[in-house]
């Protein structure tokens, strides 16, 4: 059984640093996708207070709902489709400051407000992304996105 602990009284970039070791060791001796990707998200979402985490799984030509915290969210999105068909289209993180300003955003809950999106790559391809969402407009700083780069990293 593993307990994630946040620091006190350190600066962000110290935090974050640690979370990531801690995630590191979590997944270090599991072997199982699923099993990591579900801890991942549980880490996630009980340490940097996100309103919804999860993984989107590449399955053909659409990305099916994986492991993920938070409210009921939408089970299958469309190549290109939304912030995270987007991201896997362009195989490129996409940081959205303020979702209603997205084209085609899909609102799987009218209380995310911005999200970053990170497609996982394995063997040249995305095979599934990390979709993050906050309830506060502009939640994702550079520092977090980089953190959040190094968590996928790790899968």
């Amino acid at each position: 059984m593993h307990q994630i602990e946040i620091p006190k009284n350190v600066d962000k970039q110290q935090q974050l640093d640690s979370l990531l070791s801690q995630i590191e060791a979590l997944i270090a001796t599991e072997n199982d996708l699923i099993a990591n990707l579900s801890n991942i998200a549980a880490v996630l979402k009980q340490t940097r207070a996100y309103f919804w985490v999860g993984f989107y799984l590449v399955k053909g030509n659409e990305l099916v709902l994986g492991p993920f915290q938070g409210p009921v969210a939408c089970t299958r999105i469309g190549y290109g489709k939304g912030v995270c068909g987007a991201a896997w289209k362009a195989a490129e993180v996409m940081v959205v400051p303020d979702v209603e300003q997205f084209p085609g955003h899909i609102a799987c809950s009218g209380d995310s407000k911005s999200e970053v999106v990170l497609p996982v790559i394995k063997n040249g391809e995305v095979s599934m992304v990390l979709d993050v969402d906050s309830d506060q407009i502009d939640d994702f700083d550079q520092q977090e996105v980089a953190f959040l780069k190094q968590v996928v990293a790790l899968i």
